[in-house]
């Protein structure tokens, strides 16, 4: 009985900061997609091009794939720490401009090596028809094997998004806002609510995109097998 009286009170408290701090909340929601949305679209600019450069240069991805999976393995708070005293320098260490750095790493091994498979597998008759055809490289890139390699790119897009959307709540630490403030000022003032509020906005943010990323990646799915 005691223990259905925790319960009850705690999904009230929850319900309650929710109605009470819905204007903060969508505040914090807006930074947290603002870092993430940044973050991974120069991700995609530097990991794309690269994941396709590496494709035609086999000795260089090994290394490349290596130093991303390496990135990977870091503790993010750790990555975070690292940033403090390199960005200190120009009085940056705390803030937007060291998470956003990190987050653009840490979005790197995903995009990059599922834009290497996806080129990697594309199948070479087609693409020695492209230059039959008389096409250059970069022809063959847009016109032949972008769109159908953008599926599988996709996919590593959308890892890289849910990824960051996580490691993002923690970048709160190093004072660069989002929803992770939530869930580190209740963690820090033993407010069990608002850390429960911080997660499950986090959460439902990366089920929401994940599941519009896969509704747009089904739609260029068919389009990619029926020009094959």
């Amino acid at each position: 009985m005691i223990e259905n009286e925790g319960e009850e009170k705690g999904v009230m408290e929850f319900i309650q900061l929710i109605q009470s701090n819905w204007d903060e909340i969508l505040m914090m929601t807006w930074e947290h997609i603002q870092l993430v949305g940044l973050s991974v679209c120069v991700a995609i600019l530097i990991g794309v091009p690269f994941g396709i450069y590496i494709s035609q240069h086999e000795t260089l991805s090994n290394l490349v794939l290596s130093v991303a999976g390496i990135l990977m393995t870091i503790p993010s708070i750790a990555l975070f720490g690292i940033m403090i005293p390199i960005f200190s320098i120009i009085n940056q260490g705390i803030g937007f401009l060291p998470a956003f750095v990190a987050l653009v790493l840490y979005s790197q091994l995903p995009i990059i090596r599922n834009t290497f498979i996806a080129v990697k597998n594309v199948d070479p008759n087609m693409r020695d028809a492209a230059i039959g055809m008389g096409m250059t490289t970069w022809q063959r890139l847009i016109k032949v094997e972008i769109p159908i390699t953008l599926p599988v790119i996709m996919a590593g897009i959308r890892t890289a998004i849910v990824l960051t959307i996580g490691i993002g709540a923690i970048a709160a630490y190093i004072g660069a806002g989002g929803l992770g403030e939530y869930i580190q000022t209740g963690i820090s003032t033993s407010y069990k609510a608002m850390v429960q509020v911080g997660a499950v906005s986090v959460s439902l943010m990366a089920i929401t995109i994940d599941y519009l990323l896969g509704r747009l990646q089904k739609r260029i799915s068919p389009k990619t097998a029926h020009s094959k």
